[in-house]
């Protein structure tokens, strides 16, 4: 029985994705549940498994296409087994269609060995359009993805390969010899030699061609989405950036005494995120604009403490979303942001991880960000930037003394939110880092 495989639904707003990597190919058997395909949204990416055990006849729609919810990706077979010969065959069967030792050129190559332009090996569009453009020959590469599958990467090691052979090898054009300063008289006897061209210079590595300087690759769908959203977000907000620093001291002091019973407790590490995360609530309580966002005429308040936290993946940033911090503890803060960081970076996190959201906390300092100045993550308002920690003087009561100290930015929309406000708005972010007591006495 024919099964179609069509394009589940890809969740609120979302109304086309782009085909990504088949990890089957024609004629492969599947089972139930087994991954089939990926589809890249601009949020997520979006696995479709096989509805049933049986064999995939045709696949519809290849690596690079954009399809809509519910567009045919491909043909199944159910309870179908791939076709193979079996020893059970009939004795005449296998004599006609085996080839005799006397017909050599008729025996098959092995499947290994076919050549992808054959279409025997798969082979990605991606690969291909490079393999074409580098004039790589696909049948003297062996694939590294499913089923043998070649992948883009595997092509573009191959150039790789070969422009580095290219550049560091002479020319192949032998060099003719130098001549004679007085060549000798031809004998009277034989004809004049035609005149012979002028002998070619020493030669030089000819220069690479530009499909060698350069690699093309097309950008995924998120990369294009957050390239918009980055655009969109300078376009249409008042964006303006304050800054200050932070003196870490009194943070590091409770990790240290607390982390041992801490990690016993919970099973996990106490972190800076969650002092951030607690900070960040606080400050926000105390200055909503901060927490809104502009509807139209209308600014809306939020009562609610969706924080999002930026998360650096393979495919860009991505922000989840820890839902109600407010409501959780320490702990539960850093559980959420460590489960929420390793679906980003696997590529499981789902729509409802990444929506919403009122206002976003980004870390540059995992990467040693000094300094930096945040892009507001619209339709929020706020977005504050977190970066190193360095250690190096400062005055404190008229005394100088080594800080582990940290400059923090606050990037706003200054359509709804005064200067003065996003500068109160850090400067209690800072007295809360600073002093965490405050924290736990004021909620």
């Amino acid at each position: 029985m024919a099964v179609e495989i069509r394009v589940p639904p890809l969740g609120e707003s979302v109304v086309e994705a782009t085909v990504g990597q088949w990890t089957k190919a024609e004629g492969d058997a599947v089972q139930k549940d087994e991954i089939l395909v990926e589809l890249e949204t601009d949020k997520i990416t979006v696995e479709v498994a096989a509805p049933e055990d049986g064999v995939l006849e045709k696949v519809e729609k290849q690596e690079g296409a954009t399809v809509g919810v519910d567009d045919l990706l491909g043909v199944m077979e159910a309870g179908k087994a791939p076709a193979a010969p079996t020893s059970e065959e009939p004795e005449e069967a296998a004599t006609a269609e085996a080839p005799t030792s006397e017909e050599p050129e008729e025996a098959p190559s092995p499947a290994p060995e076919a050549t992808a332009g054959d279409g025997a090996v798969p082979t990605s569009p991606a690969a291909r359009a490079i393999a074409a453009e580098h004039e790589i020959d696909l049948g003297s590469l062996r694939g590294t993805g499913p089923n043998n599958r070649i992948t883009k990467d595997d092509v573009l090691k191959a150039v790789e390969a070969k422009t580095a052979h290219a550049v560091g090898a002479p020319t192949t054009e032998p060099t003719p010899p130098a001549p004679s300063t007085a060549p000798p008289s031809p004998p009277a006897s034989r004809p004049a030699p035609s005149p012979q061209p002028a002998p070619a210079p020493a030669p030089t590595p000819a220069p690479a061609a530009k499909s060698d300087r350069e690699t093309r690759h097309r950008m995924s769908r998120r990369r294009k989405t957050i390239a918009r959203r980055l655009v969109e977000a300078q376009q249409t907000t008042a964006s303006l950036t304050t800054f200050n620093e932070i003196d870490l001291s009194r943070v590091f002091e409770i990790r240290k005494l607390r982390q041992d019973d801490f990690v016993k407790k919970h099973g996990l590490k106490l972190g800076f995120m969650s002092f951030f995360t607690k900070a960040a609530v606080g400050a926000l309580k105390q200055f909503p604009l901060l927490n809104a966002e502009i509807q139209g005429d209308e600014i809306v308040e939020k009562h609610f403490y969706d924080i999002g936290i930026a998360v650096g993946t393979d495919e860009g940033l991505v922000v989840p979303i820890v839902r109600d911090a407010d409501r959780k503890s320490f702990a539960d803060i850093e559980r959420t942001i460590g489960e929420l960081a390793v679906r980003a970076r696997d590529g499981k996190l789902s729509l409802d991880d990444l929506q919403g959201g009122s206002f976003t906390i980004t870390n540059g300092g995992i990467y040693g960000s000094m300094l930096s100045t945040p892009i507001l993550n619209p339709p929020q308002v706020g977005i504050l930037g977190m970066h190193n920690i360095v250690e190096r003087p400062v005055v404190v009561s008229g005394k100088i003394e080594i800080r582990p100290m940290m400059y923090v930015a606050l990037t706003y929309d200054h359509r709804m939110v005064d200067g003065s406000v996003a500068v109160r708005f850090l400067v209690a972010i800072k007295q809360m880092i600073e002093d965490p007591e405050i924290m736990l006495l004021e909620g």
